[in-house]
């Protein structure tokens, strides 16, 4: 697990932030790669999943180890990480970026929010995929797949570093997604990149306010004419931002 957990303030703050601003504060930090691809939510939420990334790795199944018994398991490693998710925390499965096969099915994802999950993401698919949509937590997915996991991925690995949508994501990293997407924040650049990122959100919605308006994006967006700086200065003071 990584050395640096997510405080609450950070939380707070990631909470209130887009994906796409904190993709632009990571790539400026020369992170390009971070945005989980081609995973969408269930549902929209109207707020922020964030949490530390607890971690299940897939890998292609063997069929003589994928039979409807390896359920009966205990130590079955998607159960076992459904139980041991520790709560607050998001769970990402590395599904190969195949939906061929479920990653899980709606008794098991309301096993994770009731056990106090903050939200779930595979690069894969869910099974029962309308009931998952109507949870309180968050979920994330390409599409719904109803066949079981055992068809083509095994469970393997449990809180390891995995890619998912070709994003790298280590134990411990941040998570948050958006009614947009997910993106994958490095826990040690959490508290910065959360903290930069409510100031770009100011400016932003700033800037939108007076785009509505009718003044041109040249020299407000970036804001290299300083009139614009001025005037946001007065605009934070009116609003408490």
């Amino acid at each position: 697990m990584t050395d640096h957990p997510l405080t609450p303030e950070t939380k707070a703050r990631l909470e209130q932030v887009s994906v796409a601003t904190l993709a632009t504060a990571l790539f400026k930090r020369g992170l390009r790669g971070q945005v989980i691809q081609d995973v969408r939510p269930l549902a929209p939420k109207g707020r922020n999943m964030v949490g530390p990334a607890f971690t299940l790795r897939y890998m292609p199944a063997r069929e003589d180890r994928n039979q409807l018994a390896e359920f009966r398991n205990p130590d079955h490693p998607q159960r076992k990480a459904i139980e041991t998710c520790p709560p607050g925390h998001v769970m990402v499965m590395d599904s190969r970026r195949s939906a061929r096969a479920a990653s899980a099915g709606d008794i098991l994802v309301t096993r994770l929010m009731v056990r106090g999950g903050a939200g779930i993401v595979t690069d894969g698919g869910f099974r029962d995929a309308m009931n998952i949509a109507a949870l309180e937590m968050p979920a994330y997915h390409a599409r719904p797949s109803s066949p079981t996991n055992l068809t083509t991925n095994e469970a393997i690995d449990i809180n390891v570093p995995i890619g998912c949508g070709d994003a790298p994501v280590f134990p411990g990293d941040i998570i948050v997604g958006d009614d947009d997407s997910v993106i994958v924040i490095p826990a040690h650049l959490a508290d910065e990149v959360a903290e930069e990122a409510v100031e770009m959100t100011a400016y932003e919605d700033f800037a939108i306010e007076q785009v509505r308006s009718g003044q041109t994006i040249i020299g407000l967006y970036p804001a290299t004419n300083p009139e614009n700086l001025e005037k946001f200065a007065a605009w934070r003071k009116a609003n408490g931002r």
